[in-house]
């Protein structure tokens, strides 16, 4: 090939990377564009967003919605704020995370490692729990939160929560567990290691990866869910994202859409700064898990 050849190709090869990531820039930015709009009416005055322009930087930036938002905004009948609902979420999330990810571990374990005679067809009625829609399960759901005395109690929406998430939990960690060397457990056997001894000792040091992919799955699910929040909580158990339905929706007269845009951010925040601190350990857990299975 000759240079000018060469040449050609190379300033080819650069047009073509360039386009690549003008286009990839061009879809970034259309899909934080909303991201934007929130973040920066959020910290204007009331009376900038009535002028209409939504793009545009606040003239006079203010924390004042966010304030509002977190203490003060009116939800319901008493301007309590979205502090109480947040501090419900994370009472749900954190216990409904690690009940489900210690289960599904658990689960993985023993459909891997301890094979039974059914075993395959358990993990495929496990597996159908995945499709199930939530909207099937409210009534028998609502049904066994009333029999057992848990309706409208944050303890009834993390048993809700950690069932409905065992069977994604069972999938990633039953593939995960699968390619695990079953010798090093035998091994562990005939020393005199018992059923979760072996599990304390030899997987769960080895299952970082995917207790990070399960982690972050859980936590989302649970964190975003709507129906099953508004449908099985109580007066004292309301999670954030319902409240910041009632926030929206219980304006009356003039619309804060300051207040409104900060109370989303603020819902939307956990999950946000969870994806931008372990993002890349999600995808080396999928990764991980893919390899080797």
């Amino acid at each position: 090939m000759s240079a000018a050849s060469q040449d050609v190709a190379t300033r080819n090869g650069i047009f073509a990377r360039a386009l690549i990531y003008a286009v990839l820039i061009l879809f970034a930015v259309y899909y934080l564009l909303p991201l934007y709009v929130m973040v920066v009416n959020s910290l204007k005055p009331l009376d900038e967003i009535r002028q209409g322009n939504m793009l545009a930087l606040p003239q006079q930036w203010t924390i004042a919605p966010w304030l509002s938002a977190w203490s003060t905004a009116q939800i319901g009948v008493s301007p309590t704020g979205l502090k109480p609902y947040f501090l419900n979420s994370v009472m749900m999330v954190v216990p409904a995370v690690a009940l489900s990810t210690i289960l599904g571990a658990l689960n993985g374990y023993v459909l891997t490692k301890w094979r039974f005679k059914g075993d395959n067809i358990v993990f495929g009625l496990m597996l159908l729990a995945c499709f199930i829609p939530f909207q099937i399960v409210l009534i028998p759901s609502a049904r066994i939160l009333g029999l057992t005395g848990l309706a409208g109690t944050i303890t009834g929406l993390v048993l809700i929560h950690a069932i409905y998430g065992l069977g994604f939990t069972t999938l990633f960690f039953r593939n995960y567990y699968e390619a695990f060397p079953t010798e090093l457990i035998r091994a562990a056997q005939i020393d005199g290691a018992g059923f979760f001894q072996i599990f304390r000792r030899i997987l769960l040091p080895s299952s970082g990866p995917i207790i990070v992919v399960t982690v972050i799955w859980q936590f989302t699910n649970i964190w975003n869910d709507f129906l099953f929040g508004s449908s099985f909580s109580g007066f004292n158990s309301i999670p954030l994202t319902v409240a910041l339905n009632n926030l929206v929706n219980s304006s009356t007269g003039v619309k804060e859409y300051n207040v409104h845009f900060a109370g989303a951010i603020l819902a939307a925040l956990p999950t946000l700064i969870v994806y931008i601190v372990s993002g890349r350990y999600f995808v080396r857990g999928l990764m991980a898990g893919a390899v080797k299975g």
